[in-house]
């Protein structure tokens, strides 16, 4: 089989195709956003935009490394009630999404893949809680590896920007860069080149108790500088959540050490 893409995309093939794919056991990379306000520049789905483009980006450089990898479809729906005071905001409830996660694991590892990767973009504290319990569940049922590199931690984030570490994370300068290089016509440009920084460290608002964006102290849906954000920039970052993933496929002795 010649894996080029879109051959390294799942939802692309044919049933034949995917037979093939799935009979060389690919490192499976699971895209997990979320429908969720990001400012008045960004799209509802832009998580998902974020973590498709990784799963593209890392299943290239796995495939540079020899390694067959495969693009599984994203899971669309996240846990997202903190921007749930902006329109269009569709989150899901946090039992009914670790129980779909966990079935959507165990019938891919079940169907051929050695090991699944996880390209998650949305950092909502209990969508991470629950995205790493049906990972551990998974992998327990189905004896394969299930990663979930967590880009919030060390020695992860250090790859990341420096907005993106200080908390300002979410549509600012980080999101906003990566979405004009993966998906350029999804940016309201003539917006974004407007918008004031809105420096405040939402992760640290969450934890001091604040429980929506408006909260924390957004008041159209953004943190950081989105205006400052550059498509060389999205490259970037985008290569750099791609080496993420490596790491942690190396870490777990499904690829070689990424240079």
């Amino acid at each position: 089989m010649s894996w080029r893409e879109p051959s390294i995309i799942l939802t692309e093939m044919t049933w034949r195709e995917a037979a093939a794919a799935l009979a060389l056991q690919p490192v499976g990379l699971l895209p997990i956003g979320a429908i969720e306000a990001h400012g008045p520049h960004l799209p509802l789905d832009s998580d998902v935009i974020i973590a498709d483009a990784t799963a593209r980006r890392a299943a290239r450089r796995l495939l540079s490394s020899n390694v067959p990898a495969l693009v599984l479809p994203p899971v669309w729906y996240g846990v997202s009630f903190v921007g749930r005071s902006f329109a269009g905001t569709s989150p899901v409830d946090p039992a009914a999404f670790e129980a779909h996660l966990r079935s959507v694991l165990i019938n891919h590892l079940e169907a051929g893949c050695r090991a699944i990767v996880i390209c998650n973009a949305h950092l909502e504290p209990e969508h991470v809680a629950r995205v790493r319990a049906a990972c551990a569940a998974a992998e327990s049922h189905a004896a394969r590896p299930v990663l979930f590199p967590d880009q919030r931690e060390e020695p992860y984030a250090a790859h990341l920007s420096a907005e993106f570490r200080a908390g300002a994370r979410h549509a600012g300068n980080y999101e906003t860069a990566i979405i004009m290089a993966a998906r350029p016509s999804a940016v309201r440009d003539g917006i974004r080149r407007t918008l004031p920084s809105v420096w405040i460290d939402l992760p640290a608002q969450l934890r001091a108790g604040a429980r929506s964006f408006a909260e924390a102290g957004a008041t159209d849906a953004y943190f950081g500088d989105p205006a400052a954000a550059t498509v060389d920039e999205g490259e970037r970052l985008l290569d750099a959540l791609a080496h993420i993933v490596m790491l942690a496929c190396a870490e777990r002795g499904l690829a070689p050490v990424d240079g």
